[in-house]
């Protein structure tokens, strides 16, 4: 498989957010590989929360999100300015918010992240499965007259 990336910067506001999640989703499905309805739909809410949680804690300092399918998967990646360690947990129930890293532990295959000197890389990778082909993805074949 052909190895995709996409990186876009994203400004600490909301609505940069917002954007940014619908490019990386938009990204993801121009990549021209069939990753099925349930991976992409995964993949945004993840990526929603990665940059969410990196808008809501940079600090107003550089962010970009970015998104590579390979071989070895779909990695979904927020680098941000901030080098405090995310921490996966619920919060109270009556809590707006604190649940973003639970969501991503509990739809991604595997996430982490990784301390840069600036800040920090937060990750989450989904393994890709090359799907079979089915009678409609197959060519047609064209039969002569007479058979």
């Amino acid at each position: 498989m052909e190895a995709h990336h996409i990186r876009i910067p994203v400004s600490g506001t909301p609505a940069a957010a917002a954007s940014a999640r619908r490019q990386l989703a938009d990204g993801i499905r121009a990549f021209g590989t069939f990753l099925g309805p349930e991976l992409l739909d995964a993949a945004e809410l993840v990526a929603a929360e990665l940059i969410a949680n990196a808008v809501r804690h940079a600090n107003g300092g550089p962010i970009t999100a970015g998104a590579c399918l390979s071989d070895k998967g779909l990695r979904i990646e927020v680098n941000d300015a901030n080098p405090a360690v995310p921490q996966v947990g619920l919060s109270d129930v009556d809590a707006e918010g604190g649940r973003g890293l639970f969501l991503v532990a509990a739809l991604a295959d595997r996430h982490g992240f990784d301390p840069l000197p600036p800040g920090k890389r937060c990750w989450a990778e989904f393994q890709v499965s090359t799907p079979l082909p089915t009678a409609s993805h197959l060519p047609l074949q064209r039969r002569g007259v007479g058979r």
